[in-house]
């Protein structure tokens, strides 16, 4: 996959594009005396780092979802023989446990995988259904089905696909006409409660959610599904936005043809440009851990190999840092953000605990 392919996945996650057609997300080269990025061992000598490769020992292939820490992390397995799929934890040696195992027919069956405590939540796809599985990660509880009526669930790539919060898992799905159903059942099971909203909704950081998924100017407002409060969020002609409850970003082309990426609070305020350039955004999430937003650079090599460079905004200094210079394959859950190096043949998926730095 090509890495201007990438930038449009994020893009398609967010549910947003120019209405006048243009390529948001790519301009012109970086602008002359724009402070080269720190490199990852000069910003952050002491984060926690990680590599998993693509390879189970017995030569099945594996594809992490989940990161519990740099080199621990939960994912599918394939079986030797290419018959099952397999829900496990990669220990950092290597060492594999099996939560679930279904027919590899069902290509993609675990989603939305999240944690709370010793609980892991995942949304199944089985037999052209979807049902809302639990597990504990110590193997004290077994693999068991939370419930089966989950809705016409709406998942956009984001950590906040699927929420635990209060003894309850939280997401979002589709309603009837333009309406979004805000979904939650207890953990432990019974029955489902849905409220409704019309918008086109996904789940941020609980309890808040944001409007404009499908929108081409993207969100204008916040809401707080505890209290009702709504909060509106900065917009501009020709801007795309995204926001958490603690910071906005703004995606646009400036005057120069370049695109521009800008962060502020949700009330306009501390407003600042983070980059311009042939940059985009990778992940679906703005500003993670209320701290570092993640991008990506398209430069000579990226047009030869499909990787980009991966570059970390870090609104603690307003430094960027160069992560990367050769990354694909780029996703981000809970605090550890990772990435594949190498080509389709032979890669290592790379990993780096954010929550460390």
């Amino acid at each position: 996959m090509s890495g201007r392919a990438h930038f449009a996945r994020t893009v398609l996650g967010l549910g947003v594009a120019l209405a006048a057609g243009s390529a948001l997300l790519f301009g012109a080269p970086a602008q002359s005396g724009e402070p080269q990025p720190l490199a990852l061992t000069t910003a952050w000598p002491n984060a926690q780092r990680g590599s998993v490769p693509s390879k189970l020992p017995d030569g099945g292939e594996y594809s992490p979802g989940l990161f519990l820490d740099a080199r621990t992390s939960i994912g599918t397995a394939q079986s030797q023989d290419g018959k099952t799929l397999r829900l496990v934890i990669r220990d950092g040696d290597g060492r594999l446990r099996e939560l679930r195992k279904v027919a590899a027919e069902h290509r993609a069956p675990f989603a939305g995988l999240t944690t709370s405590g010793d609980t892991l939540v995942w949304m199944e796809s089985v037999r052209g259904r979807q049902q809302l599985w639990s597990a504990g990660l110590n193997g004290s509880r077994p693999a068991r089905m939370i419930t089966a009526d989950v809705g016409a669930t709406r998942f956009y790539d984001s950590q906040n696909d699927l929420v635990i919060a209060d003894g309850q898992v939280h997401w979002a799905a589709s309603g009837s006409g333009d309406q979004t159903e805000f979904r939650s059942v207890a953990l432990a099971g019974g029955t489902v409660t849905v409220r409704r909203e019309k918008g086109s909704w996904g789940l941020s950081a609980w309890p808040w959610a944001i409007d404009g998924q499908t929108s081409g100017r993207g969100a204008t407002t916040l809401r707080n599904l505890a209290t009702g409060q709504s909060v509106p969020v900065p917009a501009a002609r020709r801007t795309v936005t995204a926001c958490s409850p603690a910071w906005c970003q703004l995606v646009s082309i400036n005057e120069d043809g370049y695109s521009r990426i800008e962060l502020a609070h949700p009330d306009g305020s501390a407003r600042r440009k983070v980059i311009e350039g042939d940059v985009g955004t990778v992940i679906t999430d703005v500003a993670v851990l209320d701290r570092f937003q993640v991008l990506a650079r398209i430069t000579k090599q990226s047009e030869l190999t499909g990787n980009q460079q991966l570059l970390i905004y870090d609104l603690s200094n307003r430094r960027t840092v160069l992560i990367s210079p050769d990354a694909n394959n780029i996703s981000y859950r809970d605090g550890v953000l990772w990435w594949s190096t190498g080509d389709q043949s032979s890669f290592v998926r790379n990993s780096l605990d954010l929550r460390t730095v």
